[in-house]
């Protein structure tokens, strides 16, 4: 029978290590989720525009005055706002082809890769079968010459034992 203080420890540490799982479990999405949020601030370009305004407001592009002059002196973002529906969307299908022409490629350089392996293993398994064959036919061709060596051994002893041969040697079993 397990001594009553060994099995308060025991259960006094399941409950210690029960608490710090749940902690864990619990914590860690609550976590990443401050993390996540602290650094997409702090990574944030901050925009050039003039914001100072008396009047408290939402902070939209397309409510707030003092925010739709956000990005118009960068290039960049003009260039891509000047773009209609039909332009995005063929450069989104040009991209997709893009990436499924690269997959395309490397799933016919594994494929490529895989036969030669294959290759490979079939013909180092049909040296292994040619070598199990002749080991085998060698095996067949000793067993022979086996028995025929038993059947002379015997037929020796046969003729030695007419003549008076006497066989001395014991024979333990």
């Amino acid at each position: 029978m397990a001594n009553p203080c060994t099995s308060g420890v025991l259960r006094l540490v399941l409950v210690l290590v029960s608490v710090i799982l749940v902690g864990y479990i619990v914590g860690r999405p609550f976590f990443w989720q401050l993390k996540d949020s602290s650094s997409a601030q702090s990574s944030c370009p901050s925009c050039s525009c003039d914001c100072s305004s008396d009047t408290f407001s939402i902070p939209l592009g397309f409510l707030n005055s003092s925010y739709s002059d956000c990005g118009k002196n960068d290039p960049d973002i003009n260039q891509e706002l000047e773009k209609d529906i039909i332009t995005l969307k063929s450069e989104e299908l040009s991209l997709l082809t893009n990436v499924t022409n690269d997959n395309l490629e490397r799933t016919r350089a594994s494929i490529m890769d895989t036969k030669r392996t294959s290759s490979q293993y079939q013909k180092e398994a049909e040296k292994c079968n040619v070598g199990v064959v002749t080991c085998e036919e060698a095996r067949e061709k000793a067993q022979a010459a086996l028995v025929e060596e038993r059947k002379l051994s015997i037929l020796w002893e046969e003729r030695a034992r007419t003549y008076g041969w006497k066989d001395t040697r014991r024979i333990y079993m």
